[in-house]
């Protein structure tokens, strides 16, 4: 695990000539607010209360909050001469969804569904990420498992993209700078907006066995298939 701070450097990216993607985690709490997000959405004294870093990431959307070991997170970048780079932004990120969903598929979560077309930020999507629906995004019966951030650049495109071991929407609504009814509306609301992984197929799935397996396979599958994905289709298509 390293520290957000290095991950956020996009610049790492933009000299690889060829599609790269890294699994991540953060080693100590973290929130990420969007690019155009403003620090105000966060509450100083709960800020205070509980040490928590905040950064930006270059990418749009609302905030996520990152725990060490209740999330996924991996980046993939596209360089412009490479199939799956596309000029539609909405389009571009299709391809993510689709890599993902073919990963879920392996460790049992089916009926998936890859969010098309524009966003759709619903009621709070502008400030928490995991409450709206953006391009490439995956959904199960409505609630959100992957969420994805964008950036893209003259060399390429960055995604970047989270999944939750379990979701809980009330830490990151604790944090956000509301009154206290307000809180308590909010996470109600955003209760069933999302869904963590291990919820779906339980802690013990895939290889091995106790916390984490799941979202170990997971990472394991995203990165073996994504070397090849979108060269002559996904795997065993022919």
């Amino acid at each position: 695990m390293v520290s957000w701070r290095s991950l956020a450097d996009v610049e790492q990216f933009r000299q690889l000539t060829e599609r790269h993607a890294v699994a991540r985690q953060v080693d100590h709490a973290t929130v990420v607010l969007g690019s155009t997000q403003s620090d105000d959405a966060l509450s100083p004294t709960a800020l205070q209360a509980w040490p928590v870093e905040v950064v930006r990431r270059r990418g749009g959307g609302g905030a996520v909050l990152l725990r060490p070991g209740d999330h996924l997170w991996v980046d993939a970048w596209i360089p412009r001469d490479d199939p799956l780079w596309q000029v539609d932004v909405s389009a571009a990120a299709t391809w993510v969804g689709e890599w993902w969903r073919a990963a879920l598929g392996v460790i049992g979560v089916g009926e998936c569904v890859v969010h098309e077309g524009r966003a759709v930020p619903g009621p709070y999507g502008a400030t928490i990420c995991f409450s709206g629906r953006g391009p490439g995004e995956v959904f199960r019966g409505g609630a959100k498992i992957m969420g994805l951030s964008q950036w893209r650049s003259r060399e390429g495109a960055l995604f970047q993209t989270c999944a939750y071991t379990h979701w809980e929407a009330t830490p990151l609504v604790n944090l956000l700078d509301l009154d206290e009814d307000s809180r308590a509306a909010w996470s109600i609301d955003l209760s069933g907006s999302a869904v963590g992984i291990e919820d779906l197929v339980g802690p013990g799935a895939g290889a091995g066995a106790g916390a984490g397996a799941a979202m170990a396979t997971l990472a394991r599958n995203l990165l073996s298939i994504f070397p090849h994905w979108g060269s002559v289709g996904p795997p065993g298509d022919g």
